[in-house]
Protein backbone atom coordinates (compact mmCIF):
# COMPACT_ATOMS: atom_id res chain seq x y z
CA UNK A 1 0.00 0.00 0.00
CA UNK A 2 1.35 3.45 -0.79
CA UNK A 3 0.59 6.47 1.31
CA UNK A 4 2.48 9.43 -0.20
CA UNK A 5 2.05 11.06 3.21
CA UNK A 6 4.28 13.50 4.94
CA UNK A 7 6.93 11.80 7.04
CA UNK A 8 8.42 13.62 10.00
CA UNK A 9 12.08 12.70 10.35
CA UNK A 10 14.45 13.49 13.23
CA UNK A 11 18.14 13.54 12.29
CA UNK A 12 21.18 13.39 14.49
CA UNK A 13 24.77 12.34 14.82
CA UNK A 14 27.70 12.79 17.17
CA UNK A 15 30.54 10.96 15.42
CA UNK A 16 32.34 11.82 12.19
CA UNK A 17 31.59 9.91 9.01
CA UNK A 18 33.72 9.57 5.90
CA UNK A 19 32.42 13.00 4.83
CA UNK A 20 33.39 14.89 7.95
CA UNK A 21 31.64 15.95 11.11
CA UNK A 22 27.98 15.41 12.03
CA UNK A 23 26.72 18.61 10.35
CA UNK A 24 28.26 17.63 7.00
CA UNK A 25 26.91 14.12 7.39
CA UNK A 26 23.35 15.34 8.07
CA UNK A 27 23.41 17.60 5.01
CA UNK A 28 24.74 14.79 2.80
CA UNK A 29 22.12 12.38 4.17
CA UNK A 30 19.35 14.78 3.12
CA UNK A 31 20.84 14.90 -0.38
CA UNK A 32 20.96 11.10 -0.50
CA UNK A 33 17.31 10.82 0.58
CA UNK A 34 16.35 13.09 -2.33
CA UNK A 35 18.37 10.95 -4.75
CA UNK A 36 16.67 7.83 -3.37
CA UNK A 37 13.21 9.11 -4.28
CA UNK A 38 12.10 11.05 -1.22
CA UNK A 39 10.64 14.50 -1.81
CA UNK A 40 12.23 16.84 0.74
CA UNK A 41 9.39 19.18 1.64
CA UNK A 42 11.28 21.07 4.35
CA UNK A 43 14.39 20.77 6.49
CA UNK A 44 15.26 22.60 9.67
CA UNK A 45 18.44 24.32 10.63
CA UNK A 46 20.98 22.30 12.58
CA UNK A 47 21.35 22.42 16.35
CA UNK A 48 23.94 21.47 18.92
CA UNK A 49 22.33 19.35 21.61
CA UNK A 50 23.58 17.65 24.76
CA UNK A 51 24.36 13.97 24.37
CA UNK A 52 21.46 11.69 25.29
CA UNK A 53 21.76 9.95 27.61
CA UNK A 54 24.09 12.35 29.43
CA UNK A 55 27.71 11.24 29.44
CA UNK A 56 27.31 8.64 26.66
CA UNK A 57 29.58 10.49 24.24
CA UNK A 58 30.11 13.79 22.44
CA UNK A 59 27.24 16.22 22.04
CA UNK A 60 25.00 15.81 19.00
CA UNK A 61 24.07 17.79 15.97
CA UNK A 62 20.32 17.43 15.39
CA UNK A 63 17.78 18.56 12.84
CA UNK A 64 14.44 17.58 11.38
CA UNK A 65 12.88 17.16 7.97
CA UNK A 66 9.52 16.66 6.36
CA UNK A 67 9.55 14.17 3.49
CA UNK A 68 7.02 12.77 1.08
CA UNK A 69 7.72 9.26 -0.09
CA UNK A 70 5.66 6.78 -2.07
CA UNK A 71 5.69 3.80 0.22
CA UNK A 72 4.42 2.49 3.50
CA UNK A 73 6.03 2.84 6.90
CA UNK A 74 8.27 -0.20 6.45
CA UNK A 75 9.54 1.04 3.08
CA UNK A 76 10.31 4.45 4.55
CA UNK A 77 12.10 2.85 7.50
CA UNK A 78 14.14 0.67 5.13
CA UNK A 79 15.14 3.77 3.15
CA UNK A 80 16.25 5.56 6.33
CA UNK A 81 18.30 2.52 7.40
CA UNK A 82 19.98 2.31 3.96
CA UNK A 83 21.00 5.94 4.17
CA UNK A 84 22.29 5.48 7.72
CA UNK A 85 24.38 2.50 6.62
CA UNK A 86 25.82 4.47 3.70
CA UNK A 87 27.24 6.90 6.26
CA UNK A 88 28.73 4.23 8.49
CA UNK A 89 25.94 3.79 11.04
CA UNK A 90 26.42 0.66 13.12
CA UNK A 91 23.77 -0.48 15.59
CA UNK A 92 26.02 -1.66 18.40
CA UNK A 93 24.37 -0.27 21.52
CA UNK A 94 20.99 1.32 22.21
CA UNK A 95 21.42 5.08 22.40
CA UNK A 96 25.12 4.69 21.59
CA UNK A 97 27.34 7.03 19.64
CA UNK A 98 26.57 7.22 15.92
CA UNK A 99 27.57 8.83 12.68
CA UNK A 100 23.95 9.23 11.62
CA UNK A 101 20.55 8.58 13.12
CA UNK A 102 17.44 9.03 10.98
CA UNK A 103 14.29 8.39 13.01
CA UNK A 104 10.85 8.13 11.49
CA UNK A 105 8.97 10.23 14.05
CA UNK A 106 5.55 10.20 12.41
CA UNK A 107 3.82 9.26 9.18
CA UNK A 108 0.78 11.45 8.77
CA UNK A 109 -1.75 10.56 11.45
CA UNK A 110 -0.90 6.85 11.55
CA UNK A 111 -0.63 5.09 14.90
CA UNK A 112 1.39 1.86 14.74
CA UNK A 113 0.92 -0.87 15.69
CA UNK A 114 -2.18 0.54 17.43
CA UNK A 115 -3.01 2.96 20.25
CA UNK A 116 -2.45 0.34 22.97
CA UNK A 117 0.95 -0.57 21.54
CA UNK A 118 1.93 3.08 21.27
CA UNK A 119 0.84 3.77 24.87
CA UNK A 120 2.73 0.75 26.22
CA UNK A 121 6.00 2.05 24.74
CA UNK A 122 5.27 5.66 25.68
CA UNK A 123 4.69 4.64 29.30
CA UNK A 124 7.73 2.35 29.58
CA UNK A 125 9.76 3.15 32.71
CA UNK A 126 13.00 5.08 32.02
CA UNK A 127 15.26 2.28 33.26
CA UNK A 128 13.47 -0.22 31.02
CA UNK A 129 13.88 2.09 28.02
CA UNK A 130 17.66 1.60 28.09
CA UNK A 131 17.29 -2.18 28.07
CA UNK A 132 14.37 -2.79 25.72
CA UNK A 133 13.84 -1.87 22.10
CA UNK A 134 10.61 -2.52 20.22
CA UNK A 135 10.61 -5.37 17.70
CA UNK A 136 8.22 -3.42 15.49
CA UNK A 137 7.83 0.14 14.36
CA UNK A 138 6.02 2.37 16.86
CA UNK A 139 4.44 5.51 15.41
CA UNK A 140 4.39 8.27 16.34
CA UNK A 141 7.72 7.95 18.14
CA UNK A 142 6.62 7.12 21.70
CA UNK A 143 8.82 9.72 23.42
CA UNK A 144 8.95 12.55 20.91
CA UNK A 145 6.91 14.74 23.28
CA UNK A 146 9.68 14.45 25.91
CA UNK A 147 12.66 15.40 23.75
CA UNK A 148 13.63 18.98 23.01
CA UNK A 149 16.30 17.78 20.57
CA UNK A 150 13.45 16.42 18.43
CA UNK A 151 10.81 19.10 19.01
CA UNK A 152 12.92 22.26 18.60
CA UNK A 153 13.98 21.45 15.00
CA UNK A 154 10.61 19.84 14.23
CA UNK A 155 8.84 23.05 15.29
CA UNK A 156 10.71 24.81 12.47
CA UNK A 157 9.32 22.54 9.76
CA UNK A 158 6.03 21.15 11.12
CA UNK A 159 4.83 23.26 14.08
CA UNK A 160 1.16 22.54 13.36
CA UNK A 161 1.39 18.75 12.98
CA UNK A 162 -0.96 17.26 15.59
CA UNK A 163 -0.07 14.10 17.45
CA UNK A 164 -2.87 11.60 16.69
CA UNK A 165 -2.92 10.17 20.24
CA UNK A 166 -1.95 13.12 22.43
CA UNK A 167 -3.98 15.67 20.44
CA UNK A 168 -1.23 18.30 20.75
CA UNK A 169 0.67 20.10 18.01
CA UNK A 170 4.46 20.01 17.78
CA UNK A 171 4.50 23.61 18.98
CA UNK A 172 2.28 22.77 21.98
CA UNK A 173 4.45 19.77 22.92
CA UNK A 174 7.56 21.95 22.68
CA UNK A 175 6.04 24.69 24.84
CA UNK A 176 5.17 22.06 27.50
CA UNK A 177 8.85 21.14 27.97
CA UNK A 178 10.92 22.82 30.68
CA UNK A 179 12.63 26.01 29.49
CA UNK A 180 16.04 24.57 30.45
CA UNK A 181 15.51 21.65 28.03
CA UNK A 182 14.56 24.01 25.21
CA UNK A 183 17.51 26.31 25.94
CA UNK A 184 19.94 23.37 25.73
CA UNK A 185 19.15 23.03 21.99
CA UNK A 186 21.34 25.69 20.39
CA UNK A 187 21.23 26.72 16.73
CA UNK A 188 24.51 26.24 14.86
Amino acid sequence: MTFNQQCLIAMGGNMPSGLGGPAETLRAAMDMLRHEGADLVASSGLYSTPCFPAGAGPDYVNGAAVLRFDGGAQEILALLHRVEAAFGRERVRRWGQRTLDLDLIALGAQVLPDVAGFEAWRDLAPDAQTLRAPDQLILPHPRMQDRAFVLVPLAEVAPGWVHPVLGKSVQEMLEALPQADRNAVVAL
